[in-house]
Parts: C-alpha cells; structure tokens; sequence
C-alpha cells in the first residue's frame, strides 16, 4: 500500500445519483463522486453537480475546496455564502441550509464522521 495518494480521478469509477427527491427545491440535480479514500470514518475525494438545489443537514465534519463552477450555500437564518474556484470551507456538524447549483460545480473533500 502506498502511502502517498494522489486526489485525482484516474482509474476510479464514479457513483452517480441524484438528492432525494423530499430534499430537491430546484431542478434535477445529479451529483457525480470519486471515493478516492474510505477509512477509519475518514472520507476523502472529488464531487460534482450538476445545477439544482437540494436541502442539506450535516452531522460529520466536511472540508471543501470549489474546484470549478458556482454555487451558492445559503444556511438557515443566515445569508447566501457564494463558492467559485480557489474557495474553502469547513462545514461543521450541525449546519442546515439549502446547496444550490448555478453552474456545474466540482470540488474536492474530506469528511470525517
């Protein structure tokens, strides 16, 4: 087992689906991921969307990196936070609020339960 892994998506096969449908506020969204590492609740690797909104409710940790594309993270109660390439965030356990997609979004993760 090596221990250096690259965070690309070369030799892996994608899981494609889509928000459950309770969850969709907007247009038919399909979310496209590479699991690159699953171990110890640690989960690591890249996701894509393509445009929808869908609610979200967190109870891992998640640290994302906007890759390329647009979306908008809007919290309850809160104001709309807006993701393009070159931004991250940490998404803390609790948070609640809807994820939209304006435009196809990728990004790289790491979640840990």
């Amino acid at each position: 087992m090596t221990r250096l892994l690259p965070v690309d998506t070369d030799g892996i096969d994608p899981e494609t689906e889509r928000p459950d449908p309770g969850k969709v506020v907007k247009g038919d969204p399909v979310h496209t991921t590479w699991n690159i590492e699953e171990r110890d609740g640690l989960y690591c690797g890249i996701w894509q969307s393509t445009p929808g909104a869908w609610r979200v409710a967190y109870d891992e940790w998640e640290y994302i990196r906007i890759l390329a594309g647009h979306s908008i993270l809007t919290p309850d109660g809160g104001a709309p936070v807006h993701l393009r390439a070159g931004d991250s965030y940490i998404i803390r356990p609790g948070f609640t609020g809807v994820w939209e997609v304006v435009e196809t979004t990728r990004k790289d993760y790491v979640i840990r339960l």
